[in-house]
């Protein structure tokens, strides 16, 4: 198994099982949006602010294939990775790809438990980002669907739930 990538809305969990999966399997783990920021030495808000989103993804875009091309990895990406390009054929023709779907409500939830700073999120009231959250991620559906594999996800608030998830990617490998 040479790639796993994991994919789905933005505090579905694909950092935080990525991390357990990987280390379950060996393999070295990877964020894309981590890796793009180490190998540019600046945050993506401040590549977003200063170059625009088309540039971001274009640079996303090269940074997705030269990680997924990477021995015994698993990634993680950044929730809109998938809809851009032709993002999703590419990571289906080179990788186990996840789809970790969680419902509107389980994501407005991880998004309450996170700790990452998350610009679309300023200044959005519960109702607003409810709102969002529900408009954005039925636009991204059909590109997270492409997913080989989808994996439905629970509240992950404990280790227990996070390693329940990883250990269903695992069943679901040819390893």
């Amino acid at each position: 198994m040479n790639c796993i990538i994991l994919l789905g809305y933005m505090c579905a969990g694909k950092t935080t099982v990525g991390r357990v999966l990987a280390k379950d399997l060996g393999m070295m783990f990877y964020d894309l949006d981590w890796y793009i920021e180490e190998r540019y030495h600046t945050k993506i808000g401040k590549i977003f602010a200063e170059q625009g989103e088309e540039k971001f993804r274009d640079l996303e875009r090269r940074m997705l294939h030269e990680v997924a091309e990477f021995q015994n990895v698993v990634l993680s990406l950044g929730g809109g990775t998938p809809c851009f390009f032709d993002n999703m054929e590419y990571m289906n023709s080179v990788a186990e790809t996840f789809y970790l779907k969680a419902s509107p409500d389980i994501l407005v939830k991880h998004i309450g438990m996170s700790r990452g700073h998350r610009p679309l999120l300023d200044g959005k009231s519960p109702e607003e980002l409810d709102t969002f959250v529900r408009q954005q991620l039925s636009e991204r559906e059909p590109f997270y669907s492409k997913a080989k594999h989808i994996v439905g996800i629970d509240l992950l608030d404990s280790f227990d739930r996070i390693q329940d998830i990883a250990n269903i990617v695992r069943s679901r490998l040819d390893i």
